[in-house]
């Protein structure tokens, strides 16, 4: 859905001004149908998007001070502008706000805090042989799909599950083709080897049917076809394929032993509750699929303390299935105060009925229960542990002579060995202790002097903060929205210069930057640190903040090893034949173990090439061309 469907921006005249004088300049041109709009600051960040079934008459609320929590009035008091988009509908206009709000993540707002892909569980459709795997991304054509998953750890079970009841493949379509004879999956009977024609296609069609009908909630049909299969298997004494029966049968009722974790009267739904306290809240949701219980997730989104439960799981919802489609029904531990509006927007973004339901009896009740029980635990296991990290934190800020506590500490570092295979990461902590959905790493590109240890953090930092302030300025926004309050650094006095010196050329001159250098014989404990605005100076050697900046830096050096390895092994088996045209995997298997390595096959005669099995005359002579490029081949 794009504005240019919903409804044409209209922006209301700048003011110098701000507040209700701003927002009664903005009512006299606002129209009565239903839409979105924007509060924005005068520094051009989003303060707060809402929608409405009448502009005019929503916005209007705002001018009555009297009548609005603190919140909305400090909220009233820092708007400098409004900007409007009308929609044919308020399902539409409530699509588009939750649109609005996780992409600018106005501070006002009830935030999501959400940027993970679900993995699903696809079956290819364009091949004899389907193949199951894992999928994330764009679904594509030519294939059936099945999920979300709250997990890769849910899918991959399940995916063993279906292994070892149907015997489906896993591997690629290359490597299908290229197998000569079964491989391990096949010994441990967890695959039918339809790669060397042990099974038929008509069977392994039966199969896939078979596989497709679980996954659509039709497991006790089938245990009851495996049961006649395996009776009628032992009467007739093939008692090796009436074992392969039972074992189905008991992988099947392995996944259906509990009630609760999955209900046999709920089919397709996802189950979400809320748990509130302190001011915070967590919302767990279990994603039932065919009866089975797809794994759970914990969010914690980001809300002011005079929330209520159900405004914050209203704003949730709209924001979750901004990405993802949802299911037909909906179980929710609270009341809503428009849920049948939210449930309209929802079909609408699914293309049939949504039902949003609270169950009050039953196995449905005990399900929403058990959603919320979890909700509450891992609630007050959050709030213990954020408790000691905010105290750590405040420790940072005393130390650092910082106004407030850092809310994001970014941490850079590199690895390579003699300059080659360079990799910079950057990891992150916080409140909540290492986010390490915001890692990042960073391939070096540029033609870096080999252990040109400078030349590769400028590069990482130019590349990090040259998309952060593009992405502000994209925004209407001063800074992005993970702009850093401290940035902290592995070395000394000459690296603290070279990184300010980056960050002073970017324009970056708000970030507090620090440098941990290691003290005499690199002797933990006895750190130095540079910030540039006092003398260098240590801390005490049991100090807690001393660990947890230690503890950043190792994390960080820890984490550019990691990458490095990872980018180095890959390296490692890349081989000189695969630039070569022509030459697949099947092919570089045949000259590789014909000749026993890269090398030898660029030394081998165009005779030699021609003779290896699987590899035919033109190959031979591409071959013997790549190695020598000067040779002329016959006409």
């Amino acid at each position: 859905m794009t504005n240019e469907t919903l409804g044409a921006t209209a922006e209301m005249p700048e003011s110098p001004v701000t507040g209700v004088e701003v927002i009664q300049a903005a009512l006299k041109t606002m129209p009565l149908s239903p839409g979105v709009y924007r509060m924005i600051s005068a520094k051009g960040d989003v303060l707060y998007v809402g929608k409405a079934r009448a502009l005019k008459k929503r916005v209007t609320s705002y001018t009555q001070l009297s009548r609005l929590p603190e919140r909305l009035r400090r909220m009233v008091s820092e708007t400098a502008s409004m900007e409007i988009v009308t929609t044919h509908t308020e399902a539409e206009a409530l699509l588009l706000e939750a649109n609005y709000i996780k992409r600018m993540k106005p501070r006002f707002n009830i935030l999501l805090r959400d940027d993970k892909t679900y993995p699903w569980l696809m079956l290819s459709e364009q091949h004899a042989f389907p193949q199951l795997a894992k999928h994330r991304g764009k679904m594509e054509k030519g294939a059936s799909y099945w999920g979300p998953f709250a997990s890769a750890w849910a899918v991959n079970q399940t995916i063993i599950i279906l292994q070892r009841v149907f015997q489906l493949r896993t591997c690629s379509d290359s490597m299908f083709a290229s197998r000569t004879r079964p491989c391990l999956l096949f010994q441990i009977k967890r695959c039918c080897a339809p790669c060397v024609d042990r099974i038929s296609e008509p069977d392994y069609e039966h199969l896939v049917r078979q596989a497709k009908e679980f996954l659509a909630g039709e497991g006790a049909p089938l245990k009851a076809e495996f049961a006649a299969e395996m009776e009628k298997a032992a009467e007739g004494l093939d008692y090796e394929r009436a074992a392969v029966l039972r074992d189905r049968i008991r992988a099947l009722s392995s996944m259906q032993d509990s009630t609760v974790v999955n209900p046999a009267s709920i089919r397709d739904a996802d189950v979400i509750a809320v748990w509130q306290t302190a001011g915070q809240a967590c919302i767990q949701v279990f994603f039932i699929r065919g009866g089975r219980n797809n794994g759970n997730r914990a969010f914690y989104p980001a809300h002011t303390k005079d929330e209520t439960d159900s405004d914050i799981l209203a704003a949730f919802l709209a924001q979750f299935y901004d990405d993802k489609p949802p299911p037909g029904l909906l179980l929710v531990n609270r009341d809503l105060t428009e849920a049948s509006l939210l449930a309209e927007a929802l079909g609408i973004k699914r293309g049939h009925k949504v039902e949003i339901l609270r169950p009050q009896r039953g196995e449905r009740r005990e399900v929403i229960e058990h959603a919320e029980t979890n909700a509450r635990e891992a609630l007050e296991r959050k709030l213990a542990e954020t408790a000691g990290q905010a105290k750590l934190l405040e420790g940072v800020a005393t130390v650092l002579k910082l106004d407030t506590p850092p809310n994001r500490i970014e941490v850079y570092d590199n690895s390579h060995i003699m300059g080659t295979n360079p990799y910079g990461v950057m990891i992150v902590g916080g409140p909540e202790g290492f986010d390490r959905r915001s890692y990042r790493k960073y391939s070096i590109k540029s033609g870096i002097t080999p252990g040109d240890d400078f030349g590769m953090m400028r590069e990482v930092l130019e590349r990090r903060f040259g998309r952060a302030l593009k992405e502000a300025a994209e925004q209407g926004r001063e800074k992005s929205v993970d702009w850093p309050d401290v940035l902290l650094i592995d070395g000394g006095a000459g690296q603290y210069s070279a990184v300010r010196g980056v960050l002073d050329s970017l324009g970056v001159t708000d970030v507090k930057l620090v440098s941990i250098a290691k003290g005499p014989d690199r002797n933990a404990g006895r750190e130095w640190f540079h910030t540039g605005d006092a003398p260098p100076f240590q801390l005490e050697p049991r100090d807690p903040v001393l660990y947890y900046l230690q503890r950043l830096r190792d994390e960080a050096h820890r984490f550019a090893i990691t990458t490095h390895r990872a980018g180095r092994s890959k390296s490692l088996i890349k081989s000189e034949l695969d630039e070569i045209p022509g030459v697949g995997p099947a092919r570089k298997r045949a000259l590789l173990n014909h000749f026993g390595s890269a090398r030898s096959v660029g030394q081998a005669g165009l005779a030699e090439l021609e003779g290896v099995s699987g590899v035919n005359r033109e190959t031979a002579r591409t071959v013997y061309g790549h190695f020598h490029p000067d040779w002329t081949p016959a006409a």
